[in-house]
């Protein structure tokens, strides 16, 4: 026989015995036929009765195994003065939490906004002046750079006249200049230039890594009887020793003590266009 229609059969029968025994002493209301569903909780609810007491009318019946077609003894409601207090116990036990008022639910939502805002601020301009400083110090550092100029001018594009003639340049410099002759004394290899050409006006003698040699230029800016007022023309075909960086070494025919007289002069060398 299945182990489950033998436990049924013997509360069957235990529950006869016991309604036949209280029928008189519970004033039975009676017996009630259960369905799948019901426990004892929802039998004292339909029938105003507590748990206890449907326990005690039912005492060979499980709590967890109330089945279809189960005969459950129901006692008198009037021996069950407990149930309309019990039942309002567990009643209140499972009511939820009562509802703060409108007015309550404010004030939190505002203690929490005084808590959150003042933190979300602070962050915020924090951000904004880390922000600033890194904006300040690029555009610090743009400025500085507008300002610093270039040690050539290249004026682009404009020309000098010599004489009626207009030569386009490319280049300004501001160099030191000096004078030399074509005395044995300063040219170790003749009075002649660097490519072996006879010294003559407009020889020059530079530092070929600042004027490339061969490079054309007007010479301007200086003040010595010996040279045209004005300005002249000049070709950088001579080099010394002593003429590094920006410095030039203008030949002029004149004797050492004549040229000494022009010493050390600023003067503006325009790099011609070829």
């Amino acid at each position: 026989m299945n182990l489950h229609h033998w436990k049924k059969g013997i509360v069957a029968a235990a529950l006869g015995l016991v309604i036949f025994a209280q029928g008189a002493a519970a004033h039975a209301e009676g017996t009630y036929k259960a369905k799948d569903n019901d426990t004892f909780w929802k039998l004292s609810q339909k029938f105003g009765v507590s748990v206890d007491l449907l326990q005690q009318a039912n005492p060979f019946v499980e709590a967890g195994n109330i089945y279809d077609g189960l005969m459950l003894v129901i006692p008198a409601a009037d021996k069950a003065k407990t149930v309309g207090p019990a039942r309002i116990l567990k009643q209140e036990a499972k009511a939820p939490a009562a509802k703060k008022s409108p007015a309550a639910e404010a004030k939190k939502s505002a203690e929490k906004m005084a808590v959150k805002t003042p933190a979300k601020k602070a962050a915020k301009a924090v951000t904004t002046a880390s922000k600033a400083k890194k904006t300040t110090v690029k555009q610090t550092t743009v400025k500085q750079t507008a300002v610093k100029k270039p040690a050539v001018t290249k004026p682009q594009g404009d020309s000098v006249t010599v004489n009626g003639k207009s030569y386009a340049y490319s280049d300004v410099l501001k160099v030191k200049a000096s004078a030399y002759t074509a005395a044995a004394s300063e040219n170790g290899w003749g009075p002649v230039d660097y490519f072996g050409n006879p010294l003559k006006l407009g020889t020059i003698a530079v530092d070929p890594d600042v004027i490339p040699m061969g490079t054309k230029v007007f010479i301007t800016g200086y003040d010595h009887g010996g040279l045209p007022s004005g300005g002249m023309l000049a070709v950088a075909s001579d080099q010394g020793s002593a003429i590094s960086g920006n410095r030039i070494d203008i030949f002029v025919p004149q004797s050492q003590s004549q040229a000494s007289k022009f010493g050390f002069q600023n003067v503006k060398v325009f790099i011609l266009n070829k």
